[in-house]
Order: structure tokens, then C-alpha cells, then sequence
């Protein structure tokens, strides 16, 4: 059963400042390749990318921590039943944006370094890009 009370939400957008080099690349192959086969499959690689992965939207309500990329196609949800702990943590630059593997488990960012680090009852860590971590914990709480 979906929550229906949300405790916080934040929306995170794709930095233009990596849509810029992205656009340049497009712009490029379409002039030198000209309107081929080869290049329309680029072009639609990078919508589609685009199109799964143009935001992070975060979610607490009271059961769940719910995470979506772009439309919700991909997407989480956490158990707040399942969570030992969490903190505020800063990631290094080069763990890089999207889904990804750290050596502090799995993490979803979309820009930024703060995030929130989630201990489950495991011990397993996973960890939430935020631009407020202070705000995102409270709601956790």
C-alpha cells in the first residue's frame, strides 16, 4: 500500500552543466555524421538516458523511503522498519552522479556531494544524494 502522508520530498534535477558537453556531442556527430542510421541511435541512446535518469525524486512517508529516477521506471523503496541508522555524510567528487557502487555500498545522487547515510538492520550502508541532509534526517526520524 503506497504511503499516503509524505513527510518530505525533494526534487533533484540533472546539473546543466553536464547537459552542455552532451548537447556538444550531439550538435558534433549529427553535422559530421550527418542524418544517419548510425547517428539517430545515438541521439535516441541519449534521450532515453535522459528520459530514465532526468531527476531524483525522494520520498519519506510514514512506512517507506521512496527514490525515482526521471518518470519512476526506475525506482526504490526502503522500509523504514528496516533502517538502523542514518547521518549525514559528504561524498567524495569522483563517486560521480546516478546509481553507483562506493565503498560504502549502493548510491543514488543526482547532484551534489551531501547525502544521507542508511544503515539497515543488516549492516549494509546505502546512501540518499540531498541538497538537505539536515532536513531529510528529521524526516527519518
Amino acid at each position: 500500500m503506497p504511503d499516503t502522508e509524505i513527510f518530505y520530498k525533494e526534487q533533484q534535477s540533472w546539473p546543466l552543466w553536464m547537459s552542455l558537453p552532451i548537447l556538444g556531442l550531439l550538435i558534433f556527430l549529427l553535422a559530421t555524421l550527418g542524418v544517419h542510421l548510425a547517428s539517430m541511435i545515438v541521439v535516441s541512446v541519449f534521450l532515453i538516458v535522459g528520459f530514465l535518469f532526468g531527476g531524483l525524486t525522494t520520498k519519506v512517508g510514514p512506512e517507506s523511503v521512496t527514490l525515482s529516477f526521471g518518470v519512476g521506471i526506475i525506482r526504490k523503496s526502503i522500509s523504514l522498519e528496516k533502517i538502523e541508522a542514518a547521518e549525514a555524510v559528504r561524498n567524495s567528487w569522483w563517486y560521480g552522479f546516478g546509481i553507483r557502487l562506493t565503498p560504502h555500498g549502493w548510491m543514488w545522487n543526482m547532484n551534489g556531494l551531501s547525502a544521507v547515510e542508511i544503515t539497515y538492520k543488516t549492516g549494509k550502508k546505502f546512501r540518499i544524494g540531498t541538497k538537505d541532509p539536515e532536513e531529510l534526517l528529521e524526516a527519518l526520524s
